[in-house]
């Protein structure tokens, strides 16, 4: 399992967790939209207690500090719309229960002392809202709640006239409210970065056998599904592309010779060494793969004209035919290509392979030294 710092909950490793802000921001957004909203909706709902324990002349010192309050999340409410908010995103939210719980000791300081208790209860729906609401980091909200704890203390302590044992009842369930709250938040935390590490470790296992599945396995190179795949793509970009592409079909000449006298260890190696001279001589945009036995594809999208065409599968050939030290003394390999221009009217998948290698048979039963030959019916068009 991937390291958790056991406090701030971060992983260890900074590509991971930039990865795993990238998975959550969006969902998040919402989370921490709606507590900016409902967070200050009910703290502006306290009015309801104000005319019960409130005289009234206290009342608009009270209402100056809960609009002043105010200000904060509609400021962050607005920044939520902003590219800006992703730099903050967990550090906002905790900063506006930070705000609204010290503009609650605020106006408790105003207040009649045998008001206060009417209103300690709400310190302790703060308490709770930005552990578990407020969408901020546990390590963040532990921070503003200690704060709180400590400001409500230096506050209400300071007080010669406010009764001891309240103020140690009073600690008594903030602290609670922090162990359960606090304990909540940790665990909800610590539980939803343990599923993104399994949901990254599963998407991981399905790419490798994706990958697997459309490669083959003995030359790495993609198979005969992810040829089709690309060719698709490049014939449904037809309509909208005046581009001429091709496809060389590559054939080994006198192969089956190698695996006889020296073996299908020795063949496979052949073949490996084929794939990456291919791979090698193509840009990073074509496609080579392995059809299967000693068959290669060479997919080339975007060709000048049917001459340049001719010329990069001379250079394949050359590529091929090239001395690999690898392989055994005396073995030497060479290939016939065909090739086949397309778009066409018409052109699928199977009739562009088709075409390219009956371009290659015929030339490979016509001489027996490797030479490319351009399918009539493709270069025609």
């Amino acid at each position: 399992m991937t390291r958790l710092h056991p406090l701030t909950l971060r992983f260890r490793d900074p590509a991971l967790e930039r990865a795993y802000d990238d998975d959550i921001y969006p969902r998040m957004l919402l989370q921490w939209r709606s507590a900016l909203v409902i967070g200050p909706a009910l703290y502006v709902l306290l009015f309801v207690l104000d005319a019960w324990y409130v005289p009234d002349a206290g009342q608009g010192a009270l209402w100056a500090i809960r609009l002043g309050s105010l200000l904060i999340p509609i400021a962050f409410i607005y920044l939520t719309f902003t590219a800006h908010y992703r730099r903050c995103a967990y550090l906002l939210p905790a900063l506006n229960g930070l705000t609204g719980g010290l503009g609650l000791i605020a106006m408790m300081q105003l207040m009649p002392l045998e008001v206060v208790a009417h209103y300690y209860p709400v310190v302790v729906l703060v308490t709770f809202f930005t552990y578990n609401f407020s969408g901020t980091r546990f390590v963040y909200a532990l921070a503003v709640d200690l704060v709180l704890l400590v400001t409500y203390n230096l506050c209400f302590g300071a007080l010669v006239d406010y009764p001891r044992h309240l103020l140690a009842t009073q600690d008594f369930f903030i602290i609670c409210a922090n162990l359960i709250g606090g304990s909540a938040g940790y665990m909800v935390e610590r539980q939803r970065r343990r599923l993104f590490v399994h949901k990254q470790a599963l998407e991981d296992e399905r790419r490798q056998h994706l990958d697997r599945a459309l490669h083959d396995s003995l030359t790495g190179l993609p198979n005969r599904e992810l040829l089709y795949d690309r060719i698709n793509q490049l014939l449904a970009g037809a309509e909208r592309s005046t581009a001429q592409h091709a496809l060389y079909f590559v054939d080994l000449n006198d192969f089956k010779p190698i695996n006889d006298a020296h073996g299908h260890a020795v063949g496979d190696q052949a073949l490996r060494r084929v794939a990456a001279h291919l791979r090698e001589a193509v840009r990073d945009t074509d496609t080579v793969a392995r059809l299967g036995g000693d068959e290669f594809v060479v997919l080339v999208p975007g060709v000048p004209d049917g001459d340049n065409a001719a010329r990069r599968a001379e250079r394949l050939q050359a590529a091929i035919a090239r001395r690999d030290d690898s392989l055994p003394a005396g073995i030497s390999l060479s290939a016939s290509v065909g090739l086949c221009l397309f778009p066409y009217p018409g052109a699928t998948a199977d009739e562009i392979i088709h075409r390219a290698d009956l371009a290659m048979y015929h030339h490979k039963a016509a001489s027996a030294l490797p030479q490319t030959l351009t399918s009539p019916q493709a270069a025609a068009t």
